[in-house]
Order: C-alpha cells, then sequence, then structure tokens
C-alpha cells in the first residue's frame, strides 16, 4: 500500500503509544482491531508533505487530527478536528461555530503532548481524553483507507475513513475542511 508496510494492530502493540493501544484494546477504536491497520516509519517522515513524498502516500489519504482550544465565558475546553491533509479546518469559522465558542485556536503544542500522552506529529483521535469532542469532516468519511497518526512519530495507523466517525465523542461536521490555497 503506497510505499508503507501495514500489518495488523496487535494487542499491545510497540508501534503505538500507550492511550492509542488501551483504546484499541478496548474496543474503543472506532473500528474492531482486525480493520486497523499499523505501518512503521521513519519519525522524521511523520508530517504529512515528508510522508507523502517518502512513502508516497496520497493528500487525500493522510488524515490530520488538529487539535484546538474552545473559550467560552472563561471555560476553555479541547477538540479534535479531523480533515483530509488536501484541506484545512476551518477553526476560526466552523469550528468556534460548531463548539459555541467566543474563541477557537490551535492548542499549544505542549498542552496537547501532555494531555494526551502522545508525540507531537503522532496525534491521533484514537484514545484521546475521556470527553473531548472530535469533529470528523464529511470528506474523511470517503477514505477507504485513512492514514492517521497512531500516537509516535514511528508510525501510521491505517483504518476505513467511516471508522473515524465512530470514535467516542466523534461528530461529523460538514465543510470542517476547506481546501487549502
Amino acid at each position: 500500500m503506497w510505499g508503507l508496510d501495514p500489518r495488523p494492530v496487535a494487542s499491545g502493540d510497540a508501534l503505538l503509544a500507550t492511550p492509542v493501544a488501551a483504546a484499541v484494546d478496548a474496543g474503543a477504536a472506532g473500528a474492531p482491531a482486525e480493520r486497523i491497520r499499523v505501518a512503521g516509519i521513519e519519525p522524521a517522515y511523520a508530517d504529512t508533505a515528508e510522508l507523502r513524498d517518502a512513502y508516497g502516500v496520497p493528500m487525500d489519504a493522510s488524515v490530520n487530527c488538529v487539535v484546538v482550544t474552545a473559550k467560552r465565558a472563561g471555560r476553555t475546553r479541547m477538540a479534535a478536528c479531523l480533515v483530509r491533509a488536501s484541506t484545512r479546518a476551518d477553526v476560526n469559522g466552523v469550528v468556534r461555530r460548531h463548539l459555541g465558542a467566543r474563541k477557537a485556536s490551535f492548542a499549544p503544542q505542549d498542552e496537547v503532548v501532555a494531555a494526551t500522552g502522545m508525540e507531537y506529529g503522532g496525534i491521533t483521535p484514537i484514545g484521546l481524553p475521556e470527553g473531548w469532542p472530535i469533529l470528523v469532516d464529511s470528506a474523511v468519511l470517503d477514505c477507504p483507507d485513512a492514514v492517521v497518526g497512531s500516537g509516535v512519530r514511528g508510525s501510521k495507523l491505517i483504518l476505513p475513513g467511516p471508522a473515524l466517525a465512530e470514535l467516542p465523542g466523534a461528530e461529523v461536521v460538514e465543510g470542517l475542511g476547506v481546501p487549502v490555497e
């Protein structure tokens, strides 16, 4: 598959961050473990453009997980946004309105890493803290094989796009991803 060498994900898989492995083992990964594959990659190629260049993964198959902070009336909460890599999350429009926030912005890297137990550049919607909304752009559902992070920079997960809408806390949102200019 492209330049990746995926294999079925296994219980306690060393290629997964601890919270991701726990979610897979608990059946909270949106799809049964037998429908999720994992592929080791060079950590230097974890970012979308580098993954495309090194492994040939198309931008429409790569799904980015962007964590945002939403603020309203002195309350701040985090949410994850899933969009195809060929788009960007409409944080100040669709995300802000959907979350009923006065202000929404990209969450600081150190806060995301601390809150998720995952490595930056490998953040995935699988195994996020309980209660986090996961907003899934409707175009993600068209991915037969969606490539997402694994919680670490040294691997990627591959699963059916529609499975991402089955994650705990997931909501499909039309127009979340807007084309990159």
